[in-house]
């Protein structure tokens, strides 16, 4: 339920703060005024787009926030599954600024459009005109036809089933289409996986193989080098070991002459260590390389391999040949067992379909059971509000292919006068008659669909008189259960409200903007006067205003 509603710098509406009623509130004002502009306002609230067009200042932010009560509304899953702070009451705020950039928030937590559209959608209902050319669309029929007959499980199981038919769907004409593919690359990718497979390439041996090269290229020279070098090191007279052990002596008389220079011993000792390791390590070197040409050969013949399939296949590594290896024995594999992936493929989407249909069946027969009620109901409704010879018949076409609604494209066919022949709605309803049509159906879904708080802007439009009271005394009975907010032009209605609002232009300032001020008793009067009489309302005029409010 909504609780406020506060606007800023929105349209023609500088500020603007309202408070309805839980039960019916009235909104009036010359044509003009801005209340439909507050709708505007609240359709922020439910996820609407909107630009900086809407700004009355442009250099100034606009924002909108409404204050709602959503204790016994059933959304604690919906705040959990968003991860949002969930309270008794709810603030929901939009945030325009004048770079256009718009913000969502709800209890103070920035939240995506998406969202908001969809804790809105279970908050308010908003009828607008948009309602009423939705009323002549398959698609919205469908929806109240299921909100009547009260498929919630029913529909949910079948969209479940057909979401996983899709996807039954999509894997089997995905394979089908890869399937063609692999049969004109079958071969080729033999022959690939084949050439590849023959080298038995190893990880990292390309880098091993071409060091390996390396040293078998330059043995002679490498041997020779070796040892002219240990020859420096261990030759008798001149070595450099031999000079060694001479500073290793003179090291230790140091430290028996003064004991400073154990330090410097100890760095000698080490440099000595290491020097001998040298030696030995290129011994060992020396000893390791051999000129073996044939060795030699038979690397830069697999070199060379590599080097080909490389080039042939646009990579630079072995890594890469071994990815590509990989992926075509894939491809192999899949075209050897590509009639068994098929069948498989096949036999899971015929199961899918199956199941999708026998859910579809079962959410239709429970659509279909609700026809002669849903007929009779709303013909009742219709009689109620002035349309004594309407008729109305919810018609059924079975589709052979499920749709994300299921099995059935349904169309309500109406006649509003005795003899006249049921048509689409959208052929027949005249202005008055889509706005009698629409308000019954919003009386009849009111309660199945639990909404809290419900909008009516203008849905009087073309309709007067006894019809005008009928609708209003309708609105009161709605009011009982879910709160009501109704704009209108009509007295005879404005004058039923629990609480009535005025919408006005106030021009004192550089920029006309709109304002709004709850009446009270005596303003209400002159109000209701007014709209039945003109500006200047008469003394009889006053009275019929009075009339109304005792009603």
């Amino acid at each position: 339920m909504l609780k406020s509603l506060s606007i800023q710098n929105y349209a023609l509406i500088d500020q603007l703060l309202m408070k309805p009623s839980s039960g019916l509130s009235m909104i009036t004002g010359e044509t003009g005024a801005g209340k439909s502009i507050m709708l505007g306002a609240v359709g922020l609230l439910l996820g609407n787009r909107a630009d900086t067009k809407v700004l009355l200042f442009e250099g100034q932010k606009c924002i909108v926030e409404g204050v709602f009560e959503i204790g016994e509304y059933g959304l604690k899953e919906f705040f959990d599954q968003e991860e949002l702070d969930y309270d008794q009451t709810c603030i929901i705020r939009r945030e325009i600024s004048p770079s256009g950039k718009s913000r969502s928030f709800i209890n103070d937590t920035p939240v995506l459009l998406d969202s908001l559209k969809v804790l809105g959608g279970r908050l308010m209902d908003v009828h607008s005109q948009h309602d009423t050319l939705q009323l002549g669309e398959g698609a919205y029929q469908l929806s109240l036809v299921d909100a009547y007959a009260q498929t919630q499980s029913e529909l949910a199981t079948y969209r479940k089933d057909y979401k996983e038919f899709k996807k039954c769907q999509k894997i089997a004409s995905d394979l089908q289409r890869k399937a063609v593919e692999l049969q004109k690359e079958a071969d080729f990718n033999q022959f690939q996986l084949d050439e590849l497979s023959a080298l038995s390439l190893q990880a990292g041996e390309q880098a091993e193989l071409e060091s390996t090269q390396e040293v078998l290229e330059n043995a002679e020279e490498i041997k020779l080098k070796i040892n002219e070098m240990i020859n420096l090191f261990q030759d008798d007279q001149f070595g450099v070991l031999q000079g060694m052990t001479q500073i290793q002596q003179g090291m230790n008389s140091l430290e028996r002459l003064a004991h400073k220079f154990s330090a410097l011993k100890e760095r000698f000792q080490s440099l000595l260590l290491e020097l001998k390791d040298l030696s030995e390590t290129l011994g060992d070197e020396e000893a390791s390389v051999e000129v073996d040409f044939d060795r030699l050969d038979e690397i830069r013949d697999r070199l060379s391999k590599i080097f080909q399939l490389q080039k042939k296949h646009g990579v630079a590594t072995v890594e890469e040949l071994l990815a590509l290896e990989s992926e075509l024995a894939d491809k192999v594999f899949q075209f050897q067992n590509l009639d068994d992936t098929l069948n498989e493929a096949k036999k899971n989407l015929q199961d899918a379909e199956a199941k999708v249909l026998s859910s579809g069946k079962a959410l239709s027969k429970k659509r279909m059971a609700c026809f002669p009620d849903f007929q009779k109901e709303m013909e009742s409704l219709l009689r109620s509000l002035g349309m004594e010879n309407a008729n109305l018949k919810v018609d059924r076409v079975a589709l052979d292919q499920p749709t994300p609604n299921g099995l059935d494209e349904i169309e309500l066919l109406f006649s509003a006068n005795k003899g006249s022949s049921l048509q689409p709605l959208k052929k027949v309803a005249s202005g008055g008659e889509f706005s009698r049509l629409l308000f019954a159906i919003k009386y009849l879904m009111a309660d199945k669909m639990a909404l809290p708080t419900l909008i009516f802007d203008e849905i009087d439009t073309g309709i007067s008189g006894e019809v005008a009271l009928q609708m209003v005394r309708m609105m009161k009975e709605i009011s009982a259960r879910h709160q009501v907010i109704c704009i209108t032009h009509l007295p005879q209605v404005a004058g039923q409200g629990d609480i009535h609002y005025f919408v006005y232009k106030d021009n004192s300032s550089q920029k006309t903007i709109s304002k709004i001020k709850e009446l009270g008793q005596e303003e209400r009067v002159l109000e209701l006067a007014k709209m039945i009489g003109g500006a200047n309302p008469t003394s009889s005029a006053l009275e019929s205003a009075r009339e109304l409010l005792r009603r």
